[in-house]
Protein backbone atom coordinates (compact mmCIF):
# COMPACT_ATOMS: atom_id res chain seq x y z
CA UNK A 1 0.00 0.00 0.00
CA UNK A 2 1.13 3.67 -0.59
CA UNK A 3 0.88 3.98 3.12
CA UNK A 4 2.20 0.53 4.50
CA UNK A 5 2.06 1.49 8.44
CA UNK A 6 -0.09 4.50 10.60
CA UNK A 7 2.64 6.63 11.09
CA UNK A 8 3.28 6.38 7.34
CA UNK A 9 0.19 7.94 6.81
CA UNK A 10 0.51 10.06 9.63
CA UNK A 11 3.70 11.71 8.42
CA UNK A 12 2.80 11.76 4.97
CA UNK A 13 3.28 15.08 3.65
CA UNK A 14 1.59 14.38 0.35
CA UNK A 15 -1.83 12.11 1.43
CA UNK A 16 -3.26 10.53 -1.59
CA UNK A 17 -6.76 8.97 -1.18
CA UNK A 18 -10.02 7.01 -2.57
CA UNK A 19 -13.05 6.57 -1.53
CA UNK A 20 -15.03 3.43 -2.82
CA UNK A 21 -18.46 1.94 -1.87
CA UNK A 22 -22.40 2.67 -2.45
CA UNK A 23 -23.81 6.20 -2.75
CA UNK A 24 -25.05 7.24 -0.19
CA UNK A 25 -22.72 6.39 2.45
CA UNK A 26 -20.53 9.65 3.20
CA UNK A 27 -17.80 9.32 0.40
CA UNK A 28 -18.93 12.83 -1.12
CA UNK A 29 -19.45 14.34 2.52
CA UNK A 30 -15.83 13.84 3.47
CA UNK A 31 -14.83 14.23 0.23
CA UNK A 32 -16.61 18.17 0.47
CA UNK A 33 -15.52 18.32 4.20
CA UNK A 34 -11.88 17.63 3.78
CA UNK A 35 -11.96 20.19 0.26
CA UNK A 36 -13.46 22.99 2.52
CA UNK A 37 -10.46 22.52 4.65
CA UNK A 38 -8.48 23.99 1.94
CA UNK A 39 -5.10 21.86 1.33
CA UNK A 40 -7.19 18.62 -0.63
CA UNK A 41 -8.02 19.05 -4.49
CA UNK A 42 -11.29 16.52 -4.76
CA UNK A 43 -11.40 14.55 -8.03
CA UNK A 44 -14.76 13.73 -8.66
CA UNK A 45 -15.09 10.49 -11.31
CA UNK A 46 -18.74 10.86 -12.06
CA UNK A 47 -18.24 15.00 -12.64
CA UNK A 48 -14.96 13.89 -14.88
CA UNK A 49 -17.58 11.18 -16.37
CA UNK A 50 -19.91 13.87 -17.45
CA UNK A 51 -17.54 16.50 -18.70
CA UNK A 52 -14.96 14.70 -20.35
CA UNK A 53 -15.98 11.23 -21.86
CA UNK A 54 -20.01 11.65 -21.42
CA UNK A 55 -20.79 15.34 -22.43
CA UNK A 56 -21.01 14.83 -26.18
CA UNK A 57 -23.56 11.87 -26.06
CA UNK A 58 -25.05 14.03 -23.31
CA UNK A 59 -25.70 17.14 -25.57
CA UNK A 60 -25.91 14.97 -28.84
CA UNK A 61 -29.16 13.25 -26.75
CA UNK A 62 -30.33 16.75 -25.65
CA UNK A 63 -30.38 17.97 -29.21
CA UNK A 64 -31.87 14.85 -30.64
CA UNK A 65 -34.99 15.24 -28.51
CA UNK A 66 -35.03 19.05 -29.23
CA UNK A 67 -35.10 18.50 -33.40
CA UNK A 68 -38.25 16.45 -32.97
CA UNK A 69 -39.96 20.01 -31.90
CA UNK A 70 -39.88 22.07 -35.23
CA UNK A 71 -39.71 25.52 -33.34
CA UNK A 72 -36.44 24.20 -31.74
CA UNK A 73 -35.57 22.08 -34.65
CA UNK A 74 -35.54 25.58 -36.68
CA UNK A 75 -33.45 27.22 -33.77
CA UNK A 76 -30.81 24.24 -34.16
CA UNK A 77 -30.20 24.36 -37.48
CA UNK A 78 -30.19 28.11 -37.86
CA UNK A 79 -27.26 28.10 -34.68
CA UNK A 80 -29.68 30.78 -32.87
CA UNK A 81 -29.81 28.12 -29.59
CA UNK A 82 -27.44 26.07 -27.93
CA UNK A 83 -27.66 22.87 -26.30
CA UNK A 84 -25.43 21.43 -23.61
CA UNK A 85 -25.35 20.00 -20.08
CA UNK A 86 -24.54 22.03 -17.04
CA UNK A 87 -23.07 19.38 -14.79
CA UNK A 88 -21.56 20.42 -11.38
CA UNK A 89 -20.18 18.26 -8.25
CA UNK A 90 -23.81 18.71 -7.09
CA UNK A 91 -25.98 17.92 -9.84
CA UNK A 92 -24.96 15.38 -12.08
CA UNK A 93 -28.74 14.52 -13.01
CA UNK A 94 -27.82 14.97 -17.00
CA UNK A 95 -25.46 12.02 -16.68
CA UNK A 96 -28.26 9.76 -15.16
CA UNK A 97 -30.75 11.60 -17.49
CA UNK A 98 -28.65 10.01 -20.53
CA UNK A 99 -28.18 6.34 -18.90
CA UNK A 100 -31.65 6.19 -18.62
CA UNK A 101 -33.74 3.27 -18.11
CA UNK A 102 -35.13 0.07 -20.22
CA UNK A 103 -39.18 -0.29 -20.89
CA UNK A 104 -41.90 1.11 -22.29
CA UNK A 105 -41.59 3.88 -24.54
CA UNK A 106 -44.70 5.93 -23.22
CA UNK A 107 -42.93 5.98 -19.84
CA UNK A 108 -40.28 6.93 -20.90
CA UNK A 109 -38.27 3.98 -21.25
CA UNK A 110 -35.78 2.76 -23.75
CA UNK A 111 -35.07 -0.16 -26.01
CA UNK A 112 -32.92 -2.78 -24.12
CA UNK A 113 -30.45 -2.67 -26.63
CA UNK A 114 -30.00 1.45 -26.48
CA UNK A 115 -30.53 1.13 -22.71
CA UNK A 116 -27.32 -1.56 -23.10
CA UNK A 117 -25.32 0.53 -25.72
CA UNK A 118 -25.49 3.60 -23.04
CA UNK A 119 -24.25 1.50 -20.09
CA UNK A 120 -21.42 0.27 -22.37
CA UNK A 121 -20.46 3.71 -23.51
CA UNK A 122 -20.17 4.76 -19.22
CA UNK A 123 -18.62 1.77 -18.82
CA UNK A 124 -15.85 3.08 -20.83
CA UNK A 125 -15.96 6.37 -19.44
CA UNK A 126 -15.54 4.83 -15.99
CA UNK A 127 -12.76 2.96 -16.74
CA UNK A 128 -11.15 6.36 -18.52
CA UNK A 129 -11.94 8.54 -15.46
CA UNK A 130 -10.38 6.09 -13.37
CA UNK A 131 -7.53 5.95 -15.32
CA UNK A 132 -7.08 9.71 -15.25
CA UNK A 133 -6.53 9.93 -11.43
CA UNK A 134 -2.64 9.96 -11.70
CA UNK A 135 -3.01 12.35 -14.22
CA UNK A 136 -5.02 14.65 -11.67
CA UNK A 137 -2.84 13.91 -8.75
CA UNK A 138 0.51 15.80 -10.70
CA UNK A 139 -1.81 18.90 -11.91
CA UNK A 140 -3.38 19.39 -8.84
CA UNK A 141 0.11 19.79 -7.05
CA UNK A 142 1.70 21.46 -10.36
CA UNK A 143 -0.80 23.76 -11.22
CA UNK A 144 -2.72 24.59 -7.77
CA UNK A 145 -0.19 23.19 -5.16
CA UNK A 146 -2.27 20.95 -3.48
CA UNK A 147 -0.60 19.10 -1.51
CA UNK A 148 -3.44 16.29 -0.81
CA UNK A 149 -5.83 14.14 -2.98
CA UNK A 150 -9.35 12.59 -2.95
CA UNK A 151 -10.59 10.42 -5.71
CA UNK A 152 -14.33 10.09 -4.67
CA UNK A 153 -15.21 7.29 -7.16
CA UNK A 154 -19.08 6.52 -8.30
CA UNK A 155 -20.69 3.29 -7.07
CA UNK A 156 -20.06 1.37 -10.05
CA UNK A 157 -16.23 1.42 -9.55
CA UNK A 158 -16.46 -2.62 -8.77
CA UNK A 159 -18.38 -3.18 -11.82
CA UNK A 160 -15.20 -2.78 -14.00
CA UNK A 161 -12.41 -4.27 -12.24
CA UNK A 162 -11.12 -7.92 -10.62
CA UNK A 163 -10.22 -7.53 -7.21
CA UNK A 164 -8.77 -11.16 -7.43
CA UNK A 165 -6.86 -10.50 -10.23
CA UNK A 166 -2.91 -8.98 -8.99
CA UNK A 167 -2.55 -7.05 -12.86
CA UNK A 168 -6.24 -5.82 -12.99
CA UNK A 169 -5.16 -2.45 -14.59
CA UNK A 170 -7.22 -0.06 -13.42
CA UNK A 171 -7.30 -1.12 -9.73
CA UNK A 172 -2.96 -1.36 -10.15
CA UNK A 173 -2.86 2.11 -11.09
CA UNK A 174 -5.22 3.45 -8.30
CA UNK A 175 -3.41 1.74 -5.44
CA UNK A 176 -0.14 2.60 -7.30
CA UNK A 177 -0.96 6.41 -6.74
CA UNK A 178 -4.07 6.41 -3.76
CA UNK A 179 -4.54 4.39 -0.44
CA UNK A 180 -7.83 2.82 -1.62
CA UNK A 181 -10.51 3.26 1.10
CA UNK A 182 -13.75 1.16 1.47
CA UNK A 183 -16.94 3.11 3.20
CA UNK A 184 -18.82 -0.27 4.52
CA UNK A 185 -22.43 0.44 5.25
CA UNK A 186 -24.06 -1.96 7.93
CA UNK A 187 -27.47 -3.66 7.19
CA UNK A 188 -29.60 -0.92 8.69
CA UNK A 189 -27.55 1.48 6.22
CA UNK A 190 -28.25 -1.22 3.42
CA UNK A 191 -32.07 -1.20 4.28
CA UNK A 192 -32.33 2.96 4.21
CA UNK A 193 -30.78 3.10 0.81
CA UNK A 194 -33.10 0.70 -0.80
CA UNK A 195 -36.21 2.67 0.60
CA UNK A 196 -34.29 6.02 -0.94
CA UNK A 197 -34.31 4.69 -4.02
CA UNK A 198 -37.66 3.20 -3.67
CA UNK A 199 -38.31 6.89 -3.38
CA UNK A 200 -36.64 8.55 -6.24
CA UNK A 201 -34.93 5.66 -8.24
CA UNK A 202 -32.44 6.60 -10.50
CA UNK A 203 -30.65 5.03 -13.54
CA UNK A 204 -27.55 3.52 -12.21
CA UNK A 205 -24.93 1.08 -14.50
CA UNK A 206 -23.89 -2.85 -13.91
CA UNK A 207 -21.70 -5.30 -15.43
CA UNK A 208 -23.20 -6.85 -18.80
CA UNK A 209 -23.52 -10.03 -17.22
CA UNK A 210 -25.29 -8.78 -14.09
CA UNK A 211 -27.67 -6.70 -16.23
CA UNK A 212 -28.50 -9.43 -18.83
CA UNK A 213 -29.90 -11.83 -15.75
CA UNK A 214 -32.02 -9.28 -14.27
CA UNK A 215 -33.48 -7.96 -17.37
CA UNK A 216 -34.26 -11.73 -18.51
CA UNK A 217 -35.48 -12.86 -14.97
CA UNK A 218 -37.85 -9.63 -14.41
CA UNK A 219 -38.98 -10.54 -17.92
CA UNK A 220 -39.51 -14.17 -17.36
CA UNK A 221 -41.32 -13.40 -13.74
CA UNK A 222 -43.74 -10.61 -15.07
CA UNK A 223 -44.47 -12.58 -18.27
CA UNK A 224 -44.30 -9.80 -20.04
CA UNK A 225 -42.41 -8.27 -23.28
CA UNK A 226 -39.71 -5.09 -23.21
CA UNK A 227 -42.31 -2.67 -24.39
CA UNK A 228 -44.62 -3.24 -21.21
CA UNK A 229 -41.94 -2.97 -18.99
CA UNK A 230 -42.20 -0.17 -16.42
CA UNK A 231 -39.10 1.46 -15.95
CA UNK A 232 -38.78 2.32 -12.63
CA UNK A 233 -40.81 -0.93 -11.46
CA UNK A 234 -37.35 -2.85 -13.07
CA UNK A 235 -34.60 -0.34 -11.76
CA UNK A 236 -36.45 -0.62 -7.98
CA UNK A 237 -36.39 -4.62 -8.87
CA UNK A 238 -32.78 -4.38 -10.07
CA UNK A 239 -31.34 -2.03 -6.77
CA UNK A 240 -31.85 -4.81 -4.08
CA UNK A 241 -30.06 -7.39 -6.06
CA UNK A 242 -27.33 -5.10 -6.76
CA UNK A 243 -26.85 -4.17 -3.26
CA UNK A 244 -26.37 -7.96 -2.97
CA UNK A 245 -24.04 -8.03 -5.55
CA UNK A 246 -21.57 -5.18 -5.26
CA UNK A 247 -20.73 -6.43 -1.17
CA UNK A 248 -18.59 -8.62 -2.11
CA UNK A 249 -16.57 -6.86 -4.77
CA UNK A 250 -16.11 -4.19 -2.65
CA UNK A 251 -14.99 -6.32 0.28
CA UNK A 252 -12.37 -8.25 -2.15
CA UNK A 253 -10.69 -4.52 -2.98
CA UNK A 254 -10.69 -3.48 0.11
CA UNK A 255 -9.02 -7.06 1.48
CA UNK A 256 -6.25 -7.41 -1.11
CA UNK A 257 -6.28 -3.36 -2.28
CA UNK A 258 -7.41 -1.54 0.69
CA UNK A 259 -8.60 -0.46 4.28
CA UNK A 260 -11.66 -0.39 5.64
CA UNK A 261 -13.87 2.22 7.71
CA UNK A 262 -17.23 2.36 8.16
CA UNK A 263 -20.60 4.79 7.34
CA UNK A 264 -20.87 5.59 11.04
CA UNK A 265 -17.31 6.34 11.57
CA UNK A 266 -17.02 8.62 8.48
CA UNK A 267 -20.27 10.30 9.27
CA UNK A 268 -18.57 10.81 12.90
CA UNK A 269 -15.57 12.84 10.66
CA UNK A 270 -15.84 16.74 11.49
CA UNK A 271 -11.97 17.96 10.76
CA UNK A 272 -9.43 16.92 8.26
CA UNK A 273 -7.74 15.86 11.71
CA UNK A 274 -10.68 13.47 12.59
CA UNK A 275 -9.96 11.83 9.15
CA UNK A 276 -6.21 11.46 9.79
CA UNK A 277 -6.90 9.67 12.63
CA UNK A 278 -9.89 7.60 11.16
CA UNK A 279 -7.54 6.00 8.53
CA UNK A 280 -4.24 5.14 10.82
CA UNK A 281 -6.89 3.29 12.52
CA UNK A 282 -8.00 1.66 9.57
CA UNK A 283 -4.49 0.84 8.65
CA UNK A 284 -3.68 -0.73 12.12
CA UNK A 285 -6.55 -2.89 11.81
CA UNK A 286 -5.18 -3.90 8.93
CA UNK A 287 -1.75 -4.94 9.72
CA UNK A 288 -3.17 -6.52 12.55
CA UNK A 289 -4.92 -8.72 10.26
CA UNK A 290 -2.80 -9.32 7.85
Amino acid sequence: MLYPTARDWRDAPRKRILFFGMSGLGKTYVSNLLRDAGDWFHYSIDYRIGTRYMGEHIADNAKAEAMKVPFLRDLLLSDSIYIGSNITFENLAPVAAYLGKPGNPDKGGLSYGEYTRRQRQFRQAEINALLDTGHFIRRAERLYGYPHFICDTGGSICEWVDPNDPNDEVLSHLVSQTLMIWIKGSEDHTQKLIQRFHRAPKPMSYQPEFLDRCWNEYLADKGISETEVDPDDFIRATYAAALAHRQPLYEAMAEKWGVTVTADEIGSVKSDADFTELVAEAIERRSKAA
